[in-house]
């Protein structure tokens, strides 16, 4: 396998648009997800349509030791990895006492621990190798704090500061780390969250997975540390430093919550 490309959550959203770029530029590609008839038929469509080739490797990456699993099947089967793409995530939504500590749990594992071990992995052989590039799915939640969704906007906050820190730990040995940061977006996630009535999501008009997948691709290609899709994303983000915390956890909140029927 060539120029390859191995990105988690890549059965739907972001990931499969991510995937399907890559495939686009006849780079090889990895892909990570839990089902295993999604990822059977994007590689068919992708080993058709461009002659690449597809390997899939179906895991729950939620289950602590997963990463390690990934990584040993790529490093036994020989393959090098010269993208390396953390998009799978997920989030919960609502008042943190009633929320599922088990759901939470699962979150912390895969937005966070996942995240994290696959980078020092695959990360690690890249710095080796002096060359290599990084793209984590962060999010315009990484910017404040999340009233009903506590557990979820601190993974972000972690993920963009680890982020961060990599690009400039890592930059001088020709490997880049880029922190993509959609905000809301038209993908599965607000269904998965139990978000689809949140003023957040309602009724507005969105951008596409397509849309963020690009613009992120373009960002990690060009060693960006941050990039924040949209306009209006990258002023509220800019703007969080600044608004007094407790007015900002108002607005947030005000943002979160479901409208009425």
């Amino acid at each position: 396998m060539k120029n390859v490309a191995l990105i988690t959550g890549a059965s739907g959203g972001i990931g499969l648009e991510l995937a399907r770029i890559h495939a686009q530029t006849h780079g090889d590609l990895i892909l990570i997800a839990r089902s295993t008839s999604k990822l059977e038929q994007l590689k068919k469509e992708l080993e058709a349509a461009y002659g690449i080739s597809v390997l899939n490797i179906p895991k729950d990456l939620s289950i602590p030791d997963a990463a390690q699993e990934v990584y040993n099947q790529v490093i036994a089967a020989n393959i090098q990895v010269d993208y390396l793409i953390n998009n799978a995530g997920f989030g919960d939504f609502g008042n943190y006492h009633e929320t599922e500590w088990e759901k939470e749990e699962m979150m912390i594992n895969l937005n966070i621990l996942a995240l994290t071990q696959l980078t020092k992995l695959f990360g690690s052989d890249m710095v080796e190798r002096k060359s290599g590039k990084i793209m984590n799915v962060s999010s315009t939640a990484a910017f404040q704090p999340g009233p009903l969704m506590a557990v979820y906007y601190a993974t972000k906050h972690y993920v963009q500061a680890y982020s961060e820190a990599l690009y400039e730990e890592w930059k001088g040995y020709g490997v880049s780390v880029t922190a993509l940061c959609p905000g809301a977006t038209q993908s599965g996630f607000q269904q998965a969250a139990d978000m689809e009535d949140s003023r957040l999501f309602k009724g507005k008009k969105l951008p596409t997975s397509l849309e963020v997948a690009e613009f992120g691709y373009k960002a990690m290609m060009k060693g960006e540390m941050t990039a924040i899709h949209g306009v209006m994303n990258t002023i509220l983000a800019g703007s969080a430093k600044f608004t007094p915390k407790k007015l900002l956890l108002k607005v947030v909140r005000k943002l979160q919550e479901k409208t009425q029927p």
